[in-house]
């Protein structure tokens, strides 16, 4: 008896009408069909680091450890890695304060011909915020939100350990519920591998 073959795409099933309850099995399927289409890479590090961040409503602190994925691709227009990010925040604002829980697996692109140390880096991440942000000018419907970031940044020291990113990031529940206002986020992050 043979039994059918299921790819990592078969593992995920988009419904008619959109569910956070499918969200589990969406991350699954995309992470399995991302790692099954790259390289591996060495021994991955590990990195800690710090961020202030300010927003048209909020400033935020955030504390956060960063893991280098096993895998990474050489292509004509530069290297490409990733590394998985966890982090909690503390954001302040004009009425209450909220603390934002989350875990992002980043991209990392070193074009060719930047000097050493250059990325650029984007990811998408899920992230639950309580109580729910709520501001005198906007106030989310959900604590579950989607962080999505896009980032410059630069490596240095003698063991590339040391790392600064200017970052933007943006956070909203993609429409699972209304209001979906969203919030912006200018950040600064600083990290140290080790």
């Amino acid at each position: 008896m043979s039994v059918p073959h299921r790819n990592a795409a078969s593992l995920v099933s988009i419904p008619s009408r959109f569910s956070p309850r499918a969200l589990p099995r969406l991350a699954l399927g995309l992470l399995l069909a991302v790692s099954a289409t790259h390289a591996f890479a060495g021994e991955p590090r590990s990195a800690w680091y710090v961020q202030g961040g300010v927003a048209e409503d909020a400033q935020s602190l955030t504390v956060g450890m960063s893991r280098d994925w096993r895998w990474e691709k050489q292509y004509r227009y530069g290297h490409i890695s990733g590394q998985w990010q966890g982090e909690v925040a503390r954001w302040h604002s004009d009425s209450q304060n909220s603390t934002q829980l989350g875990v992002t697996p980043a991209v990392r692109w070193r074009p060719i011909g930047w000097d050493d140390g250059w990325f650029v880096e984007g990811g998408i991440g899920l992230n639950v915020i309580f109580p729910k942000y709520d501001t005198r000018k906007k106030a989310f419907s959900t604590t579950f939100n989607f962080g999505d970031h896009i980032a410059i940044g630069k490596r240095f020291g003698a063991d590339q350990q040391h790392e600064w990113s200017l970052r933007f990031q943006h956070f909203s529940n993609a429409r699972i519920k209304k209001p979906n206002p969203g919030e912006n986020f200018l950040q600064f992050r600083y990290t140290q591998r080790f």
